[in-house]
């Protein structure tokens, strides 16, 4: 996946996720999504290659940095709860589109029930995510 892709697959995924909203509270050149006032991705090319960073379960993010040549630790953010995933050939459409799913979900478990834009649990089933 190169660059262009990347950034125009996270974007549509992000996008298309109940409340998501994109921000740039960072300025003109980074792309940040939240839902509920929440960051769940961060996307920016300004310190090189195309980057994208998610929220990650701290044991899954540490198994994708193992397996995956093109995903790292979260860029400036905390390196057991974030990872970056940079363009390249390990990475496909279906993995960055579970892998942003499953970062919004993280995010939305984390909101106060009444103020969740859906039920994680349900999402994740509907989604096709074991989680």
């Amino acid at each position: 996946m190169n660059a262009d892709e990347l950034r125009a697959r996270a974007h549509e995924i992000a996008r298309s996720l109940p409340g998501s909203r994109l921000d740039r509270p960072f300025g003109p050149d980074w792309d940040v999504y939240k839902v509920r006032g929440r960051i769940f991705a961060l996307l920016t090319e300004t310190t090189g290659p195309q980057m994208l960073t998610l929220k990650a379960d701290p044991e899954d993010g540490a198994a994708l940095r193992r397996q995956y040549a093109d995903i790292a630790p979260g860029y400036h953010m905390n390196k057991r709860h974030w990872i970056t995933l940079t363009p390249g050939e390990s990475l496909d459409a279906d993995l960055v589109r579970e892998l942003v799913v499953v970062s919004y979900l993280l995010v939305v478990e984390g909101l106060a029930r009444r103020t969740r834009p859906v039920d994680p649990a349900a999402y994740a089933r509907a989604a096709g995510l074991t989680g």
